[in-house]
């Protein structure tokens, strides 16, 4: 059988490839499945069995296709640290980067590096390391103090600059001889209040496309992979940031077993960004590590509480107890569906609030002044459920739709008539790295899995 295209998403424990044809008109075939093999030394082996698998589901003996693209979550995904300047400006612009390109970032610095820091980056061992610090032209000297120790570690790890553009010449120099390979972006935070995050972005997407393949079990990843290999989070923004472009001001929510992750594309309102205390970039990502409903399904259970979640599934204690303690990845009957539609609504809800932004009120001289920090998604049309809980739950939609119902007023969240649509399929994204070469396809399919007319 012919295809035109597949894409593999390579996750922490199960290998997904899904199956499209552009030409004549862009079409989703199937989907396989099968363990990553990340433990046995070669992905490429857990990607041949969900090809093989894919077929068995399509009916034929062999696949033949023109092109493999691949997203990845694998040997624990793009794993970062990042180190700044100020908290509130470069390290956040920097760390706005880093996640929308779909990383983990696993530490964070403000100011000049301790010797504490330097040995958490080297146990960490991140992927990429990402320093910023200083608007154009302004502050130098932090930057270039965390260069020369981060330069001095003799870490094979790739180093990105992306701060004061007057220090690149000097950065160059301080990594010349070194084992770190540098790649010098524009600034993240070139002017006060002046975000700057996509060129930091991309560069993030492409150092993780080259070094990916020396992760172990990841080395023969590109003996089969035709095009790009990108993070799967960011992916997901990708996939969402074309849709902006389709139906205008949305936001992506992403509950999984150990994560949930929530993608918001909008500029927000006139009214709130003239109160807003520090710039938010167009697209954000925020992941929360402790909301998932299965590896950290008790961390949301403790969030709500066993007496009131008890109340919520109107069961006693001793059921509640029994469905926890036989609790599996995939609910089968109805308590245990409904039990996960619970830990998906309070992850969905804690996490949305996490990424969204408030009003304060200050009070001076001048009496009572409303201020607003944080990212505004009052302009939110466009709710997008994906993740298995999220597309696959009977109640998915009612989930998405109690988001705009939490607010408690000074919430900066979507209002109650928000459009709630799910990503049926499950592709979104194998979609964001189908739309890095194939963006009119992408789109086309995106509107068949979410349904759009």
């Amino acid at each position: 059988m012919k295809i035109d295209i597949l894409i593999a998403e390579i996750g922490s424990t199960t290998t997904v490839v899904n199956a499209f044809n552009l030409n004549p008109c862009p079409s989703f075939l199937g989907q396989g499945q099968a363990p990553t093999t990340v433990e046995e030394g070669d992905v490429n082996i857990g990607l041949e069995s969900a090809i093989f698998q894919l077929a068995k589901n399509l009916g034929t003996n062999n696949i033949e296709y023109d092109e493999i693209l691949a997203t990845s979550s694998a040997a624990g995904g793009l794993r970062m640290t990042v180190h700044g300047l100020v908290y509130d400006m470069t390290v956040k612009a920097a760390k706005e980067a880093a996640l929308g390109a779909g990383a983990n970032i696993k530490y964070i610095t403000a100011g000049k590096l301790r010797k504490s820091d330097l040995k958490k980056i080297k146990e960490i061992n991140p992927n990429i390391i990402l320093i910023a610090g200083g608007v154009d032209y302004g502050e130098r000297d932090t930057a270039l103090y965390n260069s020369e120790l981060i330069a001095s570690l003799e870490l094979n790890i790739p180093v990105i600059y992306a701060g004061n553009i007057e220090n690149q010449q000097e950065v160059e120099e301080i990594f010349s001889d070194k084992k770190s390979q540098l790649y010098i972006v524009e600034n993240v935070y070139p002017k006060i209040d002046e975000l700057n995050i996509e060129p930091t972005r991309e560069i993030i997407q492409k150092v993780f496309e080259e070094h990916i393949i020396h992760g172990p079990g990841m080395e023969k990843l590109k003996d089969m992979i035709t095009g790009p290999i990108m993070p799967t989070p960011g992916a997901v923004m990708e996939a969402s940031k074309l849709l902006y472009e389709y139906i205008g001001d949305l936001m992506t929510i992403d509950v999984g077993g150990a994560t949930t992750d929530v993608h918001s594309v909008t500029p927000g309102s006139d009214e709130i960004n003239r109160i807003l205390i520090n710039p938010e970039p167009l697209a954000k990502r925020t992941v929360e590590g402790d909301l998932g409903v299965y590896v950290n399904m008790h961390n949301i259970v403790d969030m709500v509480g066993k007496e009131d979640l008890a109340k919520e599934l109107n069961i006693s204690m001793e059921e509640l107890n029994e469905l926890i303690e036989n609790y599996k990845p995939i609910p089968e009957e109805r308590l245990e569906k409904y039990f996960v539609e619970r830990l998906a609504l309070h992850g969905a809800i804690v996490a949305t609030k996490r990424h969204a932004g408030r009003l304060r009120y200050l009070y001076g001289p001048g009496g009572k002044k409303t201020v607003a920090e944080g990212k505004d998604l009052t302009m939110v049309k466009t709710i997008i459920g994906t993740g298995g809980p999220l597309t696959q739950l009977p109640n998915r939609i009612d989930i998405l739709r109690q988001i705009p119902l939490s607010n408690k007023g000074h919430e900066l969240l979507p209002n109650n008539e928000v459009n709630i649509l799910i990503d049926s399929r499950y592709i979104m994204a194998s979609l964001g790295v189908m739309s890095k070469k194939y963006p009119h396809e992408a789109l086309e399919l995106l509107k068949l899995s979410l349904e759009i007319e």
